[in-house]
């Protein structure tokens, strides 16, 4: 049985903002696999992200600005 790794502390608190940016681009209208990319990239201005999408940009311009 491989061991269990319980995250704690700085690390804990990073997955619950990222889990929270993966949720919030992805109600923002963001598929899947570009609210992964995005969430993880954490340079990436969330309110700029969901901005876009509101304001009308596609999906794959709003990456090509982000990133």
């Amino acid at each position: 049985m491989a061991p269990v790794h319980l995250l704690t502390g700085p690390d804990l608190e990073l997955e619950q903002i990222e889990r929270w940016r993966l949720e919030s681009l992805e109600r923002a209208g963001y598929d899947r696999e570009s609210a992964v990319v995005l969430a993880y990239s954490h340079e990436v201005d969330l309110h700029q992200a969901t901005w876009l999408l509101e304001h009308g940009c596609s999906v794959e311009l709003a990456l090509q600005i982000l990133l």
